[in-house]
């Protein structure tokens, strides 16, 4: 037996044992530091509770008066949200997060980095859960920090992360619609509070670098691309609210966007190209042109340019999936739809050199189109489409002095050749040059003829319509018609007509600025439509087009001052109708309506009526006996008889006389029109050449020949001649009429004759074929033979020697002194 007192001892040991462990563990309690007493008061029994405010508030107010413990509480709140974690008790888990979240707000102060590097971990933490709910209540907690503006900048902090775990989240496949919209959303957020964070803090991470945009901006389109309707507004105020993905992707792509500088847009455009050329997105091209649109609406003003730039660079950049050649050619064509869509948009604030730095990529890509182009080719052609309209929508959004320069700029890359010596790709480039400059015509509002006709543009188009091929050319007369063009009359000249008073055409008095410049310009434009019109490649289109132009003319320039040049270009047009041998038999006829419908159109422009009822019964005359030289235009006369040819039809011609008659009994000068035509037909006007028999004939030495004729040329002294003797009675009367002939020049019988035989031999040399004139020219000697005999005639002894000396001294001087050239030689032809 044990006895009583062992018993009563042991009992009291296990009693003091006992007690003395209690008040350890409370005497341990009580040890703790106070941060983590604090820390762990705020947790519940149960989480279903939720956060205990009050407790909060203490540990929120110590974080305040403490600021150097805030490390320490972040770090005690992480692990114990890891080990929750681990355990799955996600209740707690949400319950330290939202005391993380509360101290970030509360605590302002320096030492708010230490603390922050505690609560990144734990969102971390949460993020690498596979938990969607602690993943969505990470990335809440993210945002709410990354709106908050630090006093100080942080060197060591990295995002790489929460880049790619955000990025990851808005690919999200999760089965539940809901669930994986909540994701999405989710790491959109994270990855908008990434740029908000990064952007503003030049001493954290770089978010530029490729490493994080090709991650973000490829995340962003994946879930635009997912809207079932592309809306595009100019503003991210605009965008409507953020329930969707897609919504709030674009807004993020927006703000993105917008915080980019100019050396930082590349990095966002560069992840875009390569996004739609991987997923082959160009093709249809909705989404293209809605994400381009949203880029070119955020980005800064100034720098919209470069959108445009990154664009046209990758036009010709094949896609993965791109193999062969039509492929590749629609997906230029997709591209170029883009830039077409979006480069107006770009044109409001481009300024200086990147006006013409983007009409010149444009253009050169069109030149490497068309050296591709193949007749075949139909995508192709849809390319160079696109990109005309690019050129358009560009200039469209210009000044028009701009415009002006743009067109200056492209009709001086068009290609020029003579006629029938230009190649294929050069005839394809001349014509889709035009289409451009038509285009960018078709944007421009003339006000002035003289600004929109500068010098030089002006000659470059006529120096292009001299050489352009047949559609080039009736391209060149539309550019003509969109800039001539002021009061809508267009559309109703489109074919030739007597009956204008039908047609309601917009008149109004030309004012005195586009007097001069049609007294400046006219003739050279006057010249090159009528040659225009006497070209054997002419299709009825040409003929009209150039038609309308010079009904435009005459709307828009008719006055008293122009009406006799008008009718003298009506005049030479009808008479080439008649004599220009290398024009068909519609040709003829074509423009014999096209003279009398322009000369119909004079008198409904200038008040002029007798010159009305002249045209008028001319009109009327063709009704009865010559319909098939009134308007409208056949394309095919070939069933008319050798009576009904223009040629054999004289009476019903437009007189010259006639028309100044009728312009006269209006009180205008006439003398112009009755002169002599100053236009050739089928080749252009050249400038005036000096020639020997004009400067013969200016000096008197007609007349002088004639003294010399015959028997006049008694005139000559003994002194000077002396193997001819004077002639005996009568010859110093003779000699003395002769010489007041001489002085007086030549009588206006003997002008009369002259101008006739000149009139003469330039029809023949303008109307001749060229077998004829080559027959007539033939020299009647041989060209050596007759080289030597001008060779022995410059050695003879001169007509007016030197010093009224003979002697061979004399001689010799003159030799010396005068050169051989003085002479007047026979007049040249070259062939």
């Amino acid at each position: 037996m044990i006895p009583i007192s062992k018993i009563a001892h042991r009992t009291c040991f296990i009693v003091s044992r006992t007690v003395y462990m209690t008040c350890c563990c409370g005497c341990c309690s009580a040890l703790r530091p106070r941060y983590k007493r604090l820390v762990d008061n705020i947790f519940p029994a149960s989480p279903q509770d939720g956060l205990v405010k009050s407790n909060m508030e203490k540990l929120t107010f110590y974080s305040l008066s403490s600021p150097e413990k805030l490390d320490r509480i972040g770090e005690y709140l992480f692990q114990k949200a890891s080990r929750d974690i681990y355990r799955r008790r996600h209740g707690f888990v949400i319950i330290a997060m939202e005391a993380m979240d509360q101290l970030l707000v509360a605590c302002h102060s320096q030492t708010l980095n230490l603390f922050v590097e505690s609560f990144l971990k734990m969102v971390q933490k949460l993020l690498e859960s596979t938990d969607p709910q602690l993943q969505i209540l990470a990335t809440q907690s993210f945002v709410r920090f990354a709106n908050i503006e630090e006093d100080t900048p942080s060197y060591h902090r990295r995002y790489d992360f929460f880049v790619s775990k955000f990025s990851a989240m808005c690919h999200s496949n999760h089965i539940d619609k809901a669930t994986r919209d909540k994701i999405r959303l989710a790491g959109i957020q994270g990855l908008q509070g990434v740029i908000r964070k990064t952007v503003s803090d030049d001493l954290v991470e770089n978010i530029w670098e490729a490493q994080h945009m090709d991650k973000i901006v490829p995340s962003l389109l994946y879930n635009m691309q997912t809207a079932e309707k592309y809306e595009t507004v100019s503003c991210m105020e605009g965008a409507g609210g953020a329930e969707a993905p897609a919504k709030l992707a674009e807004a993020c792509l927006r703000e993105l966007v917008g915080r980019a500088s100019f050396g930082h847009i590349r990095s966002v455009l560069r992840p875009v190209l390569t996004h739609f050329d991987r997923h082959e997105l160009w093709i249809p091209n909705e989404f293209a042109v809605h994400t381009f649109k949203i880029i070119m609406f955020s980005i800064q003003a100034q720098y919209s340019y470069s959108v445009v730039e990154a664009l046209m660079q990758h036009l010709d950049a094949a896609a993965p999936s791109a193999g062969d050649a039509r492929a590749r050619t629609r997906l230029r064509a997709a591209r170029a739809t883009v830039l077409s869509n979006i480069v107006a948009i770009a044109a409001g604030d481009s300024v200086g050199p990147s006006v013409l730095e983007i009409i010149n990529n444009l253009l050169t890509n069109l030149r490497a189109s068309v050296a591709r182009d193949s007749e075949k080719e139909s995508d192709e052609k849809l390319y160079q489409e696109a990109l005309i309209n690019a050129l358009g929508e560009f200039a469209d959004h210009l000044p028009d002095f701009q415009k002006i320069d743009i067109m200056m700029f492209i009709v001086n890359k068009v290609p020029s050749a003579p006629r029938g010596k230009g190649t294929r790709p050069d005839s394809m480039l001349q014509s889709i040059l035009l289409k451009s400059l038509l285009k960018v015509g078709t944007t421009y509002r003339t006000t002035e003829l003289s600004k929109a006709f500068p010098a030089a543009f002006l000659e470059a188009l006529l120096r292009v319509g001299a050489s352009a091929e047949q559609r080039a050319r009736a391209l060149l007369q539309r550019i003509l018609h969109t800039l001539l063009d002021r009061r809508g009359n267009v559309t109703r000249l489109a074919r030739p007509t007597v009956e204008y008073a039908e047609l309601g055409l917009a008149v109004e008095k030309c004012s005195r600025q586009d007097l001069i410049f049609i007294n400046k310009h006219g003739y050279a434009l006057f010249s090159s439509l009528y040659d225009g019109l006497q070209l054997e490649s002419n299709s009825m289109e040409n003929i009209e087009a150039i038609y309308t132009t010079l009904a435009l003319i005459c709307i828009e320039l008719g006055s008293e001052e122009t009406v006799c040049d008008i009718l003298q270009l009506i005049l030479a047009i009808q008479q080439s109708g008649l004599s220009n041998p290398v024009l068909s038999v519609s040709q003829q006829c074509q423009l014999q309506a096209v003279a009398l419908a322009l000369a119909a159109l004079v008198p409904h422009v200038c008040v002029l009526p007798r010159l009305a009822d002249y045209i008028h019964k001319i009109v009327s005359a063709r009704r009865e006996e010559a319909p098939q030289l009134l308007p409208p235009l056949r394309e095919d006369y070939e069933d008319l008889t050798p009576a009904k040819m223009p040629a054999k039809l004289p009476y019903l011609m437009m007189d010259q006389m006639a028309l100044c008659e009728c312009v006269k009994a209006s009180g205008l000068e006439c003398s112009k029109l009755a002169a002599a035509s100053p236009y050739s037909a089928g080749s252009v006007a050249a400038p005036h050449r000096h020639s020997w028999v004009e400067a013969g004939a200016a000096q008197g030495r007609d007349s002088l020949a004639d003294i010399t004729a015959g028997p006049l040329n008694e005139l000559d002294s003994a002194n000077s001649s002396p193997g001819v003797q004077r002639a005996a009675g009568g010859g110093e009367g003779v000699s003395l009429e002769a010489l007041r002939r001489a002085a007086g020049g030549p009588s206006d019988a003997e002008r009369r004759d002259a101008e006739r035989r000149r009139a003469t031999l330039n029809n023949a040399f303008r109307t001749a074929p060229f077998d004829h004139l080559l027959h007539i020219t033939q020299p009647k000697y041989e060209i050596k033979d007759k080289l030597e005999e001008i060779f022995n005639s410059i050695s003879e002894e001169p007509l007016l020697p030197v010093s009224g000396s003979c002697s061979p001294a004399g001689h010799k001087s003159y030799q010396q002194s005068v050169p051989p050239y003085t002479k007047y030689f026979p007049e040249l032809f070259l062939y």
